[in-house]
Order: C-alpha cells, then sequence, then structure tokens
C-alpha cells in the first residue's frame, strides 16, 4: 500500500492517536491528499528571526511575498533591500531583517509532514504586527491584499493567529481588544466556509455606531473604533472559493516575558541586521512606558515569581481562545501553542526568569533553551520549533514524539537531540492535556 493515499490511511498506518502515548490509530480527516492549508498571521507566523524565518521557504508558498515586492515600507515587513550578506541595506537606517521569501513555523510544520508521509501544500499569508481586523479589510495598503490571499484558494485547513495580545482585556494588554478580535475571527471564518461579500461598514458589524465607538474599557466594551473607522464603507468580495468543510483552527499565542517581568523601555535596532532591542530613550506613555522612570509598562505583576506571571497570562490566552472556539462549530480547535510554553517552562526544561540584564535590554544567560528571542515576545528557534511542533499535532493528530530525537528539523535549525526529544515531549503532553 502507498503511503500517499489520504491523511485517514496513513494514520492508521502507522501513526499514534493520542498524543498522550495512547496506541490506537485514528482517522483525523479525510480529505485527499494533498491538503491545502493556509496559515494566517503575523511575526509569530513568519517566525521572524533567522534561521528560522527561512526555513524551509522554498517548500511552501508565501503569498504575501510579491505584495513586499511591491511595497515593502510602511511598517509591513523588512527589509528594504534584501541585507543578507553580502547584499547591503539599501536604505540606511530603515531596516535590514526580514527578508522573503518566508519559511517560518509552516516551513518547518511542511518539513514535519514531509517526515511523517503526509502530503501538504503549505501557504503562508502574514504580516507584521497584523491582527484579524487587519486581516479581513486589508488596513495595511493597497499593496497587502491579505483578505485576497484567503480567497485564492479553496482551503481545506486554516490557521488563524491574531496580534499577540490582541484577545487579552486591555486593562491587561497594551493591545488588549478581545471584541474586536473575536468578532473579525469570527467574520474570517465565515469568508472562509460561507465565503458571502457585499458593502458593509464597521458601524454595521457592530450593530450600529454607538457600538463601533464605544470604548474598549466600557462596562459593554466595543471594539473602540474611531467614528471615520465606523462609517467607511467596506467593499468585501465574495470568496468564490469558499469551502464549508474547511478546517479551522485558532494559533493560541505565548505569553510574553516583555510584559511579565520589570525592564527599561527598548525599541529595535533598525541599524542592525536582526533589529536587536536597545534601551528606547524616547519612552513615554504614549509608547508603552513612562518617561519619569524609563520602565516598559508590565501587565502581570501579581506573583512573586516570573514563571507565576507567565502562568497567569497563559491562563488568560487559553480561556480566551478556548471560549472563542467553543463559541463557533465552525472551529475546528485550538492550538495549544502557550500552553506548551508554559509547560516547558513549568517543567525547568526552558528559562523561567532572567530575561532581562541591568541594562534593561535582555540576558541570555541561564538555561540554554529560550522559547523567546532577545526582544521577549517573538518566539526564538525553539519557541518556533515548539510552536509547530504543537501545530503539527493538533492538525494532523500525529504523535510530536514520533518524530525522533534524531529529527531532521531539529539537526537543520542547530537544536541538540535531547532538546528536540524534551520539546516533542511538552508538545505531546499539552495536546493530550488540552482535549
Amino acid at each position: 500500500m502507498k503511503r500517499h493515499q489520504t491523511i485517514t490511511t496513513a494514520l492508521s498506518l502507522s501513526l499514534l492517536a493520542a498524543c498522550g502515548g495512547g496506541t490506537s490509530p485514528v482517522a483525523v480527516g479525510s480529505f485527499p491528499e494533498p491538503v491545502n492549508i493556509l496559515f494566517v498571521g503575523n511575526s509569530y507566523t513568519f517566525a521572524r528571526i533567522a534561521p528560522a524565518l527561512q526555513y524551509n521557504a522554498k517548500a511552501i508558498s508565501d503569498l504575501t511575498a510579491a505584495f513586499n515586492d511591491k511595497n515593502p515600507s510602511g511598517g509591513n515587513s523588512y527589509p528594504i533591500g534584501t541585507g543578507l550578506p553580502p547584499s547591503p541595506c539599501a536604505q540606511a537606517g530603515v531596516g535590514c531583517f526580514e527578508p522573503h521569501p518566508w519559511g517560518g513555523v509552516p516551513g518547518i510544520f511542511k518539513k514535519f509532514t514531509d517526515i511523517a508521509g503526509l502530503r501538504y501544500n503549505v501557504s503562508m499569508s502574514a504580516r507584521n504586527a497584523a491582527t484579524m481586523r487587519g486581516q479581513f479589510l486589508n488596513t495595511a495598503n493597497a499593496d497587502w491584499d491579505l483578505r485576497g490571499n484567503i480567497a485564492s484558494n479553496k482551503w481545506n485547513v486554516v490557521v488563524l493567529q491574531a496580534q499577540s495580545d490582541e484577545p487579552l482585556s486591555p486593562a491587561k494588554a497594551k493591545n488588549g481588544n478581545p471584541v474586536s478580535w473575536r468578532t473579525y475571527v469570527n467574520k474570517i471564518v465565515d469568508y472562509i466556509t460561507v465565503g458571502k461579500g457585499g458593502s458593509t461598514t464597521e458601524a454595521d458589524i457592530f450593530g450600529g455606531l454607538a457600538n463601533c465607538t464605544t470604548a474598549v474599557t466600557a462596562t459593554v466594551p466595543g471594539p473602540g473604533l474611531s467614528s471615520g473607522n465606523c462609517t467607511t464603507v467596506r467593499d468585501i468580495p465574495n470568496n468564490t472559493n469558499a469551502n464549508p468543510d474547511a478546517r479551522i483552527y485558532l494559533y493560541q499565542t505565548w505569553a510574553r516575558p516583555d510584559m511579565v517581568e520589570p525592564h527599561l523601555c527598548t525599541a529595535a535596532d533598525l541599524t542592525t541586521m536582526n533589529g536587536a532591542p536597545k534601551v528606547d530613550p524616547t519612552c513615554s506613555t504614549g509608547a508603552n512606558g513612562s518617561a519619569a522612570t524609563g520602565q516598559n509598562t508590565i501587565y502581570y505583576t501579581s506573583k512573586a515569581q516570573t514563571a507565576d506571571n507567565l502562568r497567569d497570562m497563559t491562563n488568560d490566552m487559553r480561556d480566551a481562545f478556548k471560549s472563542l472556539a467553543t463559541s463557533n462549530p465552525k472551529i475546528k480547535g485550538v492550538a495549544p501553542v502557550g500552553e506548551a510554553f508554559q509547560r516547558t517552562v513549568d517543567n525547568g526544561l526552558a528559562k523561567a526568569s532572567g530575561f532581562y540584564n541591568a541594562q534593561g535590554t535582555y540576558d541570555t544567560g541561564g538555561n540554554p533553551v529560550d522559547l523567546w528571542w532577545i526582544d521577549r515576545t517573538h518566539p526564538s528557534v525553539y519557541g518556533s520549533y515548539l510552536a509547530a511542533l504543537v501545530l503539527f499535532g493538533t492538525i494532523t493528530g500525529v504523535n510530536p514524539t514520533t518524530l525522533g530525537s534524531t529529527d531532521a528539523v531539529a539537526a537543520e535549525l542547530g537544536i541538540s537531540p535531547t532538546n528536540a526529544a524534551s520539546l516533542q515531549r511538552m508538545a505531546a503532553e499539552t495536546i493530550a492535556a488540552s482535549k
């Protein structure tokens, strides 16, 4: 029997059913191979930092690469010029990182499916800091048609990753806007599965102008949009590739050390090859910090230990994602990536504190497995690997530990066999616990 017939056949022949170590095979879908999967997200999806950023990029479709060629400025992505040696930055001081094409978490996921003998066509639509609202309404600029990417194919599986702190209460996050997040996740889900477009305004979407402009912090919160945004007419074309059988997953992101542990305000150093953080002397309340102290605003502070505050943030994220997934039957499930990060910290396998040094930027000492990059928000290579493991196990039903400690992906990313096995186990245990 050939391995490349259907997902069901491949899994029932060779893979474990439960990521907790069960032995009975299970069917996780009936799509004929290859499976068309789209990852919708931002820098947490495209990974931002080499070597994960470019990993396996040739094997997936980076749907925003062409947009970047047309309009790389405006915060959509970097660079202007490649910035990769020996090519210099085309313009000094504007950033030399994030060169397309991107592989990122989707590229790692794709390699996992290849190793497992599954056939997936993997595509990615991502831009820096994109919200679910931005993905649906195309708020980047005229050259970045993110909604068009969603409608460009009949997808069997779609993964949705929001702005990292968007699902949280505004009292606990700079960008917290759970009303907007829930509304536009549901809009995108309907667009994928039903595809009906039309002319509308955000006032219509939120049930009236008053609702649309109501502050996020109100007792009955709204999205807190301006009246101009609320009354702008939005023309949404029909999605002619809508698929009512599409399996849609929410990518639950992780707690952020920069929202938990005290440090000075930092900003990306655009003169570097990776945008490494530097102290930001312009720190102010409007820029998420205090001009008087130079300290960044942090949001989770009730516990004495950083790991415990990370756990509080993880729990809030988990509850938000589970609530949304439960409320919408068209959402297949949640990929509990953030919970896997926390489990890895709780098991003493990853750095749990001491993320910042006396200068207020970053400290790379301590446990060598640091799930967060030095800006303390984006994933490190370990974090991207763990994220892809959880997505792989959740979507395909394959136990991540079947990849083994000598997994080629880990080797190519510079992750040791010991650490690869540990991260695979954390992913498997998290998926099993979340069922």
